[in-house]
């Protein structure tokens, strides 16, 4: 609506935000697919993967650092197990 002073105001106008697409082959603008996109950063990436990590077991890491301690840890058993599964990962 346009005001003129007190005495002259326009009728209601149509509101045409400057954000609104323009009609399909209008010149200057590409055509719009109406499809919406998200692009994630890769830091943000990495926020949502740190976010999915289970919980830390405190428990389980203090007896882990007792047996490294005490040199129980690493057996002849543990370190098969670890080297058959290098090299199922390699091979």
């Amino acid at each position: 609506m346009y005001v003129y002073g007190t005495s002259q105001i326009h009728s209601a106008q149509p509101i045409r935000a400057p954000h609104r697409p323009a009609a399909a082959g209008a010149a200057g603008g590409a055509p719009t697919s109406g499809v919406d996109e998200l692009d994630i950063s890769s830091e943000a990436d990495f926020v949502a993967q740190a976010r999915d990590l289970p919980e830390i077991r405190e428990d389980r890491v203090a007896a882990i650092r007792s047996q490294i301690q005490a040199g129980t840890y690493e057996t002849a058993d543990k370190l098969d197990k670890a080297l058959d599964r290098l090299l199922d990962e390699i091979g």
